[in-house]
């Protein structure tokens, strides 16, 4: 007879089963299992050569998604190729975010339209040349939606500084570019060949001859020059040196002067006193009163002159020399 299987160890057997499977799921899916993820598109022009499914989605450095799906979609309105990536975002990573947005993907919109949300394709290894997607705020960017896809929330993409770079240059009109560099450097050389270098040279030769002959008759005339004016230097010093002399004997011939002035004044002074006390015995109609007066009025004018000759003398010395250079009022 067979033995008897047991229940207990049949129930035993499969909740160890259970067990291994969910901590196989969380152990290989990294605890996606219970991950709120939310699904977004985005579409690229040029190439996306590096960029896998798995790359991440990238936001200023920090992960927050990974790519799921990359295709290629003709667009029949602008007979364009587009290339579609899907990917997923984890609305967790955005800490601080509204509540809709974490439950509601479409809220995304509002973040793309108010505040510049856009994809850029950017390199996560020059080494081995892989892609990444990269989010971040271009709120000088505009938003161009390609609206190929009704099924997800599209993010638009704006594109990298090489792809601009790439379309400026293929706007240039190149060839017209290098045409006319051409012609200018035909017109250059003919202009060139068009000039007579021998006769530039000998025109460039006599010149620098003339320059020669100036500079050596220059030369000859300034040497004379410069002691012409040496000795006129000499000269002015030694009249500056008696012009002191004379000066300072001008200075004491002054003062002689000056004070026998004072003295002659003094005398004047003491006479009229005496002419005063004679006068004052003669009455004031006789001639002799009359005279006396006019004598008197003269000695004064005269007095007044010297004593302003010796005012002036004293304050301007120089004039011995020189003569009276002053002011009319002087």
């Amino acid at each position: 007879m067979g033995t008897k299987v047991s229940k207990t160890a049949i129930g035993a057997f499969v909740l160890g089963a259970i067990a291994l499977f969910v901590a196989g799921v969380l152990v290989l899916g990294a605890g996606k299992f219970f991950t709120r993820e939310h699904t977004y598109i985005t579409y690229f022009d040029g190439s996306v050569k590096g960029l896998n499914v798995g790359s991440p989605v990238m936001f200023r450095g920090v992960k927050v998604g990974e790519v799921t799906n990359i295709s290629i979609i003709a667009d029949p309105i602008k007979r364009q190729l587009k290339i579609p990536v899907i990917f997923d975002l984890e609305p967790a990573k955005f800490r601080g975010t509204r509540e809709e947005f974490q439950r509601d993907p479409k809220r995304i919109r509002e973040a793309v339209v108010k505040m510049g949300l856009r994809t850029q394709l950017q390199t996560m290894s020059f080494v081995t040349g892989q892609l990444m997607v990269a989010l971040d705020f271009f709120p000088d960017k505009p938003a161009r939606f390609v609206g190929l896809s009704k099924e997800y929330q599209e993010i638009p993409s704006v594109p990298t500084p090489f792809e601009e770079l790439q379309k400026t240059l293929e706007s240039l009109p190149l060839r017209e570019i290098v045409n006319n560099l051409n012609d200018t450097l035909e017109a250059t050389e003919k202009l060139v060949k068009s000039i007579d270098a021998k006769k530039t040279m000998q025109t460039i030769d006599s010149a620098i001859r003339d320059v020669q002959v100036l500079v050596q008759h220059t030369n000859e005339k300034i040497d004379p020059l410069i002691a012409s004016f040496i000795k006129t230097s000499d000269a002015a010093e030694v009249t500056l040196n008696e012009s002191k002399e004379t000066m300072v004997a001008a200075r004491g011939n002054l003062k002689e002067l000056t004070a026998k002035t004072r003295d002659t004044l003094e005398s004047a002074q003491s006479a009229l006193k005496q002419s005063e006390l004679t006068l004052r015995a003669y009455s004031d109609d006789s001639r002799m009163v009359t005279e006396l007066n006019k004598t008197l009025a003269e000695l004064s004018a005269t007095s007044r002159s010297i004593r302003q000759l010796s005012d002036y003398l004293e304050r301007h010395p120089e004039s011995l020399l020189r003569g009276k250079t002053g002011t009319e009022g002087e």
